[in-house]
C-alpha cells in the first residue's frame, strides 16, 4: 500500500519551494529532467519520496501541457509518497504558506 498527496502552490516557483521545504524538513533535492516530465526535484526521506515539479511541462507540440491538469490553478506541484499515512510529514507542508493540499490517493 502506498499513501499519495499532492500539494500546489501558485505563490512559489519550483525553486523557492525545494528551498522551503528544504530547510523545514532538512532534506537535499537533486535536480532531474524527464522527456516526460520536464525538469523538477526529487528528496528521498526515510519513509518515501517527495517530488517538486512545475504544473506545465513541455509538449511535443510546442506548447504547455499540465502535468495534472484537474489543478489548473497551481503552477507548481509537490509530490507526496509514502508507504503509510505519515500525519508529521502532511503537518509540516501544511504549515507552509502559500502551499494547498489539493489531493489524496491511497493505492
Amino acid at each position: 500500500m502506498a499513501d499519495h498527496h499532492t500539494y500546489g502552490t501558485s505563490t512559489h516557483t519550483a525553486g523557492e519551494l525545494v528551498r522551503l521545504v528544504s530547510d523545514r524538513l532538512g532534506l537535499v533535492f537533486t535536480e532531474r529532467d524527464s522527456d516526460y516530465r520536464g525538469v523538477y526535484h526529487l528528496a528521498d526521506t526515510p519513509n518515501g519520496r517527495i517530488e517538486i515539479q512545475p504544473n506545465p511541462i513541455p509538449g511535443d507540440d510546442e506548447e504547455d501541457d499540465l502535468y495534472a491538469p484537474e489543478h489548473p490553478v497551481a503552477q507548481v506541484l509537490l509530490l507526496t509518497t509514502t508507504p503509510t499515512p505519515d500525519p508529521a510529514l502532511r503537518t509540516r507542508l501544511d504549515s507552509i504558506e502559500g502551499l494547498t493540499h489539493l489531493d489524496h490517493e491511497t493505492a
